[in-house]
């Protein structure tokens, strides 16, 4: 059962040109310390950068709030499973919204979808609801 579907797409020139402006407050307001981490060992870390932010745009709109009533930035983080796979992680406001919108007796599955081309990077997030095992 799909729950919420969003998309984003973001262009990594504003992400650069707001690095080399607010870099160290941009990055504390927006992004996780693992998303930080992972960006800063990359050669073009303002495209990482802008993955992330397009993938936590998608999922707060398919979260139904934006970023709003409780659901903040760092509240959303993008990671990889060990196969290179992403993966969204919730915590705070974000978490608590989708705990609201997945029914009893199910779980939430959230897919992610990233993909870059200079000067674009576009996200795409699906979160259903799945019976529990």
């Amino acid at each position: 059962m799909i729950i919420g579907v969003g998309t984003d797409l973001c262009d990594i020139r504003r992400i650069e040109k707001t690095l080399a402006r607010f870099e160290k407050r941009f990055l504390q307001r927006v992004y996780t310390e693992n998303e930080i981490t992972k960006a800063e060992r990359r050669a073009n870390r303002a495209n990482s950068y802008a993955l992330c932010y397009a993938a936590k745009e998608a999922t707060a709109k398919a979260l139904g709030t934006g970023f709003r009533d409780g659901v903040f930035w760092r509240d959303l983080g993008v990671d990889n499973l060990p196969s290179g796979q992403p993966i969204m992680k919730l915590t705070g406001g974000a978490l608590t919204r989708l705990n609201k919108l997945i029914p009893e007796g199910m779980k939430a599955k959230i897919d992610i979808s990233l993909t870059d081309e200079y000067p674009m990077a576009h996200a795409i997030v699906i979160i259903s609801a799945e019976p529990k095992s």
